[in-house]
């Protein structure tokens, strides 16, 4: 030890203590530990693959030509076909702003690299910003695997109570939450179209549209049975006792996909809308639902389809409404039929039905474990709390390239 002293000293300064020594040499060495230059060297390697794969330059010249078609006279004369254009013109200058966002923070850690060298920012804001750096990489990645034609549509989620009563519809208005939870997290808007609720608590179902960028792409993951165990606060034992939901995710088509629907097939019931909604609510009969016999194409099987809508108190706005849900459920199924690709996805999901769960929530083992990846987490206060991401980005890893 005495033959490295006096070297410390003199870097450090004779006047210091060791304790400011060992302290200096920690800061000095610690930069080994935090981040290195060959793992800088990668994300901006990574960086201009990410440049290569996302064709930047080319969308860079695609944006000026579709923003050119946008300036043309008489562009809103054709409403539809406008919105249209529009959505080009912003889905492509989205991908750009996405990577010149992740350009921007391999920037800003690189100079926070060369700070910190210079003891002019801390280890953690280093930290930060690598990490801040790769989720922003791995959502631009994932974001990009999304290339079906209605990932970037917005989404309707059914959930559904299973069999078990006052347990299982309590379980069933959790994971209405949760989903709200995550589409507010997300910045997407998150609409209840139709909630019928439980007998004592909870609810049987609900229908939740939740719009915004890819909102369908990420939350199809979500298709299927998901199985609940906890002790429940309904059983007077206190036993442990085994709950399900199913949830359906399908994309909620727009004004540029025409589906076309046969008025002589279509009827409509009325009745009182349950649940809140003020004092109006159970004295008119302003919920709404749509019988369809609809023929599948290409079975030629006949069957009913079911859509509801109480949102508002205007009975010819929940017919528009319920219309439109019954519109994205027919694209889905025609849509299923048309990608033979989707065959594998739907073997990982499982049929949705009971004992095919696709996520357990265990709650007193403190794990939530998705039974298509093997991803788990003990942090189910989080996941019911919205934070689903780690589920989902393993989903598409998985199955979205299929």
């Amino acid at each position: 030890m005495a033959i490295f002293r006096p070297k410390i000293l003199k870097i450090a300064g004779n006047s210091l203590s060791l304790r400011h020594v060992f302290e200096y040499l920690y800061r000095k060495l610690r930069i080994f530990a935090m981040i290195t230059i060959e793992q800088l060297k990668a994300t901006q390697d990574r960086l201009t693959d990410l440049h290569r794969y996302l064709n930047i330059e080319d969308k860079k010249i695609q944006l000026e030509e579709e923003e050119l078609r946008t300036q043309v006279p008489g562009f809103w004369d054709n409403q539809k076909e406008a919105e249209k254009q529009m959505k080009v013109v912003k889905g492509i200058r989205s991908w750009i702003e996405a990577y010149n966002n992740v350009k921007v923070n391999v920037d800003e850690l690189a100079t926070a690299f060369e700070f910190y060298k210079e003891e002019l920012v801390s280890e953690e804001e280093v930290d930060a910003q690598y990490k801040k750096t790769l989720d922003l990489f791995e959502d631009v990645e994932l974001k990009n695997m999304l290339q079906g034609e209605e990932d970037h549509m917005n989404c309707i989620l059914k959930i559904n109570a299973g069999a078990g009563g006052t347990e299982a519809q309590d379980w069933a208005e959790q994971l209405q939450r949760l989903y709200m939870r995550y589409a507010e997290d997300h910045g997407y808007k998150a609409t209840v179209q139709d909630l019928v609720e439980g007998d004592d608590a909870g609810i049987k179902s609900v229908t939740i549209e939740i719009d915004g960028d890819y909102a369908f792409g990420y939350l199809k993951s979500e298709n299927g049975v998901h199985r609940l165990v906890r002790v429940s606060p309904y059983n007077a034992q206190g036993k442990r006792m085994t709950s399900f939901a199913s949830v359906f995710a399908f994309p909620l088509i727009d004004d540029t996909i025409e589906i076309k629907i046969d008025p002589g097939k279509l009827t409509w019931d009325t009745f009182r809308s349950g649940g809140a909604g003020g004092q109006n609510v159970n004295k008119v009969e302003s919920g709404v639902r749509a019988r369809y016999m609809y023929t599948d194409p290409y079975t030629g099987e006949e069957k009913e389809l079911l859509q509801a809508c109480t949102v508002t108190r205007d009975q010819p706005k929940n017919r528009e409404m319920a219309l439109e849900l019954l519109k994205s459920q027919i694209y889905n199924i025609e849509l299923e039929h048309k990608r033979e690709k989707q065959a594998s996805i739907e073997a990982g999901k499982k049929k949705i039905e009971w004992g095919s769960q696709i996520r357990s929530y265990v709650f007193d083992d403190r794990r939530v474990k998705d039974h298509r990846t093997g991803y788990q987490t003990s942090d189910v206060n989080a996941v019911m709390d919205g934070k689903i991401d780690g589920f989902i980005k393993a989903y598409l890893m998985e199955f979205g390239d299929k």
